[in-house]
């Protein structure tokens, strides 16, 4: 944590630190035998601790949110390498995939587990995946939602309290991770993608007439009425279908203002019928963006502001994977091998939960203190002079009051 993003390797920590040696760190990372799952579960139970508490303040249910997150590299000998998609640079790139859980309430969140995918070219060749450490039980082919429901099972089975799921398109697309989400009775708001498709009553499967006598009578019941796209459905859309929400959460610039859209759908997966209810929010201030959402709770479950607030989520989430890699160094790793990749994880994830403790106990002091700031300060109290610790606290004080002076201004009435 005392090195900067995109310095903060074995080698770079060998030349800044007194003392210290690449060697010890590559061993301590790579062949040490501790056990990285431990490290993680105690995190997740600590950050479901803290999440409990601030569910008890703000009144809202917490989430479980699963997503990926790229890290970039060279070579094809680091584990589970491959040309595929890494979302922090939009598009295919030679990057190691990681799967990631995270808690979140109100404004509070912290990464409590991963997985690394395991791309096929790996799990095909099994030679390749030995000389990189991937255990036997491991090689197998298995898709990110499926890495999403094992984390899921295993945050039940360690004692990490939640109230829903959510997750980006990827994981609300997939028919397999809504499923496996139901049958644990486990209720869920998934992002889906626009081209999804819709039905806006339930439709009933009839055999459909013989229209002229050519041809053979069809056999195969279709549904009643056709199916429409999201995008294509949001577009009919009145002004009186959508709930104005002016004060969904505070922002640096004032409130964040939402349209939203609630509304029972039902969807045609291996040939049932499925009923869900459908969440649309689009953006009022700026470029209008739009985000749909499938939830298995019913539409007068929640109402539009409470279920905006299990879509809006995945803000917060997003903020604790720009802090771990800008901060903590998340992706700024030297290890090659299986064991490697998730012990410099299992210290991350370790890191996050212990500046959370920071910033929660400086809250009234110091309330807007970012992960940053705690970093800097820890820093500073553990390798700098009392005066250096009283110089960064006043840049800090003076650095805060001008960001709360233009944060005042938004909220003026």
């Amino acid at each position: 944590m005392r090195l900067e993003k995109g310095k903060a390797n074995m080698e770079r920590m060998e030349e800044e630190i007194p003392g210290s040696e690449y060697r010890i760190y590559q061993h301590f990372l790579t062949n040490s035998k501790w056990d990285h799952q431990g490290v993680i579960l105690k995190v997740a139970r600590d950050a479901s601790e803290v999440i409990k508490s601030n569910k008890k303040i703000t009144g809202k249910p917490t989430g479980f949110i699963v997503d990926e997150s790229a890290h970039l590299k060279k070579g094809d000998k680091s584990v589970a390498v491959a040309k595929q998609y890494a979302g922090v640079v939009g598009k295919v790139e030679n990057c190691q995939v990681g799967v990631y859980a995270s808690l979140v309430n109100g404004n509070r969140a912290a990464l409590v587990n991963e997985r690394l995918f395991i791309p096929k070219a790996w799990s095909v060749d099994r030679l390749k995946s030995k000389e990189a450490g991937i255990p036997q039980e491991h090689i197998e082919f298995r898709t990110k939602p499926q890495l999403a429901l094992e984390m899921v099972d295993q945050a039940i089975s360690g004692g990490v309290e939640f109230d829903w799921v959510g997750g980006d398109g990827l994981y609300g697309h997939n028919r397999e991770l809504r499923n496996g989400l139901e049958e644990r009775n486990l209720f869920y708001v998934l992002d889906v993608h626009k081209d999804e498709k819709i039905y806006t009553r339930q439709p009933v499967f009839e055999i459909p007439q013989k229209m002229n006598k050519r041809g053979r009578p069809s056999k195969k019941p279709r549904p009643d009425i056709d199916s429409i796209r999201l995008d294509t459905y949001v577009k009919g859309l009145s002004e009186k279908d959508w709930v104005i929400e002016k004060k969904l959460r505070k922002t640096h610039k004032g409130w964040k203002k939402l349209k939203v859209h609630t509304q029972s759908i039902w969807i045609i997966e291996n040939e049932q019928i499925k009923k869900l209810t459908l969440v649309v929010t689009q953006t009022m201030d700026g470029k209008q963006e739009t985000k749909f959402s499938f939830s298995n709770g019913e539409a007068d479950q929640y109402n539009p502001r409470e279920y905006a607030y299990f879509q809006s989520q995945r803000y917060w989430v997003e903020r604790t994977f720009d802090d771990a890699k800008n901060e903590l160094g998340m992706s700024d790793y030297q290890v090659r091998k299986w064991n490697g990749w998730h012990h410099h994880h299992a210290l991350v994830l370790m890191a996050g939960m212990y500046l959370l403790l920071q910033r929660i106990d400086a809250q009234k002091d110091i309330p807007l203190m970012s992960v940053r700031d705690a970093r800097i300060l820890m820093i500073v109290s553990l390798f700098g002079s009392k005066e250096d610790l009283e110089l960064r606290l006043k840049q800090m004080e003076k650095r805060h009051q001008k960001i709360q002076a233009d944060i005042d201004r938004h909220y003026k009435t």
